[in-house]
């Protein structure tokens, strides 16, 4: 039998948060959705209004001191507080609650799941997105699709109740056979892409047209496909011609999140993307030039914020 997800607590008002917070209430008003934030950010946030779109609402959230175990948990926040999220989800966890991970990178499943156990985990590829957050204004053309999957047989329960309720609610999805493949190939194609439209100053359409900034984003996603062959994930060219295929259909004039966290002067997510694969090159003896330039460059970049 099916479990049914009736209650849902989404952790992160970002652009993703808000695409799957939007969509899920927009099917059905009356479903028990919640976004989880600290007591401070409640009294912040909570009753924040959001322009959606170009239209004005309110979503319905919840201080961790009030909440209770739900069925499912979607972290939607940046790498620099997935620590945070992870604790603030505590009181949230029973026995039968599911996680799900949309947070960029190859490491925050394994992280949630030593938590919590890996029984609660779906492993999760948010792709093909071009949702985008300034302030309180949330803009997206494309909502793209949640790639999901399992990497025990304790999580096919789970498995089938998430495909259940995303037919429900027609959120574009599709169930991986290798789900950590799928993972990494996401990793390498944000390697490329965020880094490079941040260093840049640069849009999708940017990185596409021939030139410096595109060189330096296919150097860095095959520096990627290395360290991810050293790792026994079997990346190759196929995959970057793949990803680029995928950036053509985003709307050309957005950004992804580390151009929009340069725009915003917040602390970006390079530990996760350049930081890791340098980790990996070093491991593995493999030289990773444009993602080392890339690190350096992103600290300079960050340096300048003011305040």
């Amino acid at each position: 039998m099916i479990k049914k997800i009736n209650s849902i607590y989404i952790v992160g008002m970002g652009a993703l948060g808000l695409l799957y917070g939007s969509t899920i209430l927009d099917k059905n008003p009356e479903i028990k959705l919640k976004f989880l934030m600290d007591e401070n950010r409640f009294q912040k946030y909570g009753d924040q209004e959001v322009i959606c779109n170009g239209t004005a609402r309110t979503f319905p959230a919840v201080s961790s001191k009030h909440a209770h175990p739900v069925d499912l948990i979607l972290i939607a926040v940046k790498y620099n507080d997935l620590a945070d999220a992870a604790e603030l989800i505590r009181p949230c966890v029973g026995p039968d609650t599911i996680i799900m991970s949309v947070l960029n990178g190859i490491s925050s499943e394994e992280y949630l799941g030593s938590l919590y156990g890996m029984e609660h985990m779906i492993f999760t590829v948010a792709q093909g997105m071009d949702a985008m957050k300034f302030g309180n204004q949330f803009h997206y053309s494309n909502m793209g699709k949640l790639h999901i999957g399992i990497v025990t047989p304790a999580q096919q329960q789970n498995l089938n109740s998430v495909s259940t309720f995303f037919d429900e609610f027609q959120i574009p999805y599709y169930i991986e056979a290798d789900i950590r493949y799928r993972i990494w190939s996401k990793f390498m194609l944000n390697v490329g892409v965020n880094q490079t439209c941040m260093v840049y100053g640069t849009t999708y359409s940017g990185v596409l047209q021939k030139g410096e900034a595109n060189t330096m984003m296919i150097s860095a996603m095959r520096e990627v496909i290395a360290v991810g062959n050293a790792e026994g994930i079997a990346l190759s060219e196929k995959d970057i011609n793949q990803y680029i295929e995928i950036l053509r259909t985003l709307a050309p004039d957005n950004l992804p999140s580390m151009a929009q966290d340069r725009i915003n002067q917040k602390p970006s997510e390079v530990e996760m993307f350049a930081g890791t694969v340098i980790q990996l090159a070093l491991k593995h003896q493999i030289y990773v030039p444009v993602n080392e330039y890339f690190y350096d460059k992103v600290q300079e970049i960050e340096s300048s914020y003011k305040g």
